[in-house]
């Protein structure tokens, strides 16, 4: 295994809030209880390249949104070392308010999506209020701006961002959501971002209650079980058991980054 292409990965905890489970999942829920929701931006790096995985939202968002903001996504980073106005690459794996935010907070970054979610973002389906309540119409302008700047890579399917990196179109949640593939030290793992918001989703193989295609979610799952070394090895996109299953990046972060590349502790 070449150190080239073995990566280091991370999940960064910027915001939270205490959701309800019946809005967790399609359908609703039977079980009226609290249901944690995290939200996270992802970093991958070696001695390489570094690339982020999503730029979450800001305070001004937070508060519209009624969210908990812990730290930007920005400040996170900086945690770990990363300075945002110097990252080269950056991975949105769908446009939702949560996902795409910060994009600003990266002046020199390329941003990679899939033609799918531009597509959906900018098309008939946002003409309706549930499939466009998760977006921010100016965030959505904004990544257009960029591709008139000559920013934006568009990708259809799967295709390899670098050695050791690959982009795979899920669908599902979005029409173009994307999740993200790895290879580190301990195998293949694969960032799910939204493809499946907590591992009850996918163990259970239910949804979440913002769906574009529920068939596509399905076919999804598979898609993220193919690609993972195992189960263990694939990472939902807000579930608090993250922060719990995973060490922490270092002492001083418990709480806020936890290693993925690194076998689980449970």
């Amino acid at each position: 295994m070449s150190a080239a292409d073995t990566y280091e990965v991370f999940a960064i905890r910027y915001a939270t809030r205490q959701g309800q489970r019946r809005d967790h999942f399609l359908g609703g829920d039977p079980h009226n209880a609290v249901m944690q929701m995290d939200y996270f931006v992802w970093l991958i790096r070696n001695a390489q390249r570094t690339v982020v995985v999503d730029t979450g939202f800001n305070a001004a968002m937070a508060a519209k949104r009624q969210r908990e903001l812990l730290r930007s996504p920005s400040e996170g980073l900086a945690l770990m070392g990363v300075d945002s106005r110097t990252v080269q690459d950056v991975v949105i794996t769908h446009m939702h308010y949560d996902h795409v935010g910060t994009f600003d907070e990266f002046p020199q970054a390329r941003f990679h999506l899939q033609d799918a979610e531009m597509q959906y973002a900018t098309g008939r389906h946002m003409c309706n209020g549930f499939m466009n309540h998760a977006y921010e119409v100016e965030e959505v302008i904004g990544m257009v701006r960029l591709v008139y700047k000559d920013r934006v890579t568009f990708h259809r399917g799967e295709e390899t961002l670098a050695p050791g990196i690959s982009l795979h179109h899920i669908g599902g949640h979005t029409d173009g959501l994307q999740a993200v593939r790895v290879k580190t030290a301990r195998g293949w793992v694969v960032l799910a971002s939204d493809a499946s918001h907590y591992y009850e989703h996918m163990g259970n193989k239910r949804f979440f209650s913002i769906a574009f295609n529920v068939g596509d979610m399905l076919d999804g799952y598979r898609t993220l079980e193919r690609l993972a070394d195992s189960p263990d090895h694939i990472i939902p996109g807000h579930d608090p058991l993250v922060m719990q299953y995973y060490p922490a990046a270092s002492p001083e972060l418990e709480g806020i980054a936890v290693r993925l590349d690194v076998s689980p502790r449970r």
